[in-house]
C-alpha cells in the first residue's frame, strides 16, 4: 500500500514545522519546502528520525517557477500528490491603513495571496489528472473578521477565503477538495510580533478569547490532518475557524 504525499509549503517554522511532525507521525510522506536550506535539511532528517519518508525541496512560492518545480520534484520523488498544505505567509507591516506602503501591499499579497494561487495552480493540476485529492491553506481569523491594525493581512486573507472557494467549485466533481483553515492567536513567533512583543498587550489580546488561550501550533496541525485525511472526504469549500471560540460571539 502506498501511503498519501503531502507536500507542505512554508513548512520550517510555527505550523507549518508542527502539520509536518504532525503527517509524518501518521505515517505520511512528506516534503517540506521553504527558502532557507539548512533548516529545511535539518526538519527532513527530524522527519525521517519519525520514519517518514521526507525531502526538503527549497522554493519561494513568489515565483512561479519555483513553484512549478516544487510540485513537479514532489510527483517525480514520490510519484503522487494527495495532500497539499498551503502555508507559506507573512503578516508583513503593521499598524493603521493611514501608515500602510504600496511595498508592504505587495509584500505581503505577493507571498499570501499570489504564492496560494500559483501553488493551487501546480496543485490541482496533479490532483485534477488523478481525480483525487485534498488541499488546504491557511486563512486566519483577520480574513473572516478582520483585524484593527493589521488591514493588509485580513485583506489577503480575506483573498484567501475567495481562492479557497472558487478552487473548491472547480474541483468538486473531480474529486478534489479545497479547503482553509483559519487560525486564531497561535502560540507562535508571529503572535509575539503581532503584540510587538508586550506580554501585557499579549495577555490583554488573549483575555478577548473564550478560550481565553492562544492555540498551539499543533491544534491547527490536527485539524489540517483532519482535512487532507478520507474522514472529511465530503467536506470541501469550507474555511474552519480554529479560535478558541472567537468568531462565536
Amino acid at each position: 500500500m502506498n501511503l498519501p504525499v503531502v507536500l507542505i509549503t512554508g513548512a520550517l517554522t510555527g505550523i507549518g514545522r508542527a502539520t509536518a511532525l504532525a503527517f509524518a507521525r501518521e505515517g505520511h510522506r512528506i516534503a517540506v519546502s521553504g527558502r532557507r536550506d539548512e533548516a529545511g535539511q535539518a526538519l527532513a532528517a527530524e522527519l525521517r528520525a519519525l520514519g517518514a519518508e521526507a525531502e526538503f525541496i527549497r522554493a519561494d512560492v513568489r515565483f512561479e517557477g519555483e513553484v512549478r518545480s516544487l510540485v513537479e520534484q514532489v510527483v517525480e520523488r514520490f510519484g503522487r500528490l494527495d495532500v497539499a498544505v498551503n502555508n507559506a505567509g507573512t503578516e508583513g507591516q503593521l499598524g493603521p491603513i493611514t501608515e500602510q506602503s504600496t511595498d508592504n501591499y505587495d509584500s505581503i499579497f505577493s507571498t499570501n495571496v499570489l504564492g496560494t494561487l500559483l501553488s493551487l495552480k501546480h496543485e490541482m493540476r496533479v490532483m485534477l489528472a488523478q481525480g483525487a485529492g485534498a488541499i488546504v491553506n491557511l486563512s486566519s481569523i483577520a480574513g473572516q473578521v478582520g483585524i484593527a491594525g493589521a488591514s493588509v493581512y485580513a485583506a489577503s486573507k480575506h483573498a484567501v477565503e475567495g481562492l479557497t472557494k472558487s478552487a473548491a467549485l472547480e474541483g468538486a466533481a473531480a474529486g478534489v477538495r479545497v479547503n482553509a483553515v483559519a487560525p486564531g492567536p497561535v502560540a507562535t513567533e508571529m503572535l509575539e510580533r503581532f503584540v510587538g512583543g508586550d506580554q501585557q498587550a499579549k495577555e490583554g489580546f488573549l483575555a478577548t478569547m473564550p478560550a481565553r488561550r492562544a492555540a498551539s501550533a499543533d491544534e491547527i496541525a490536527q485539524t489540517i490532518v483532519f482535512l487532507g485525511s478520507d474522514k472529511a472526504r465530503y467536506l470541501t469549500g469550507q474555511s474552519l475557524a480554529v479560535d478558541g471560540g472567537y468568531t462565536a460571539q
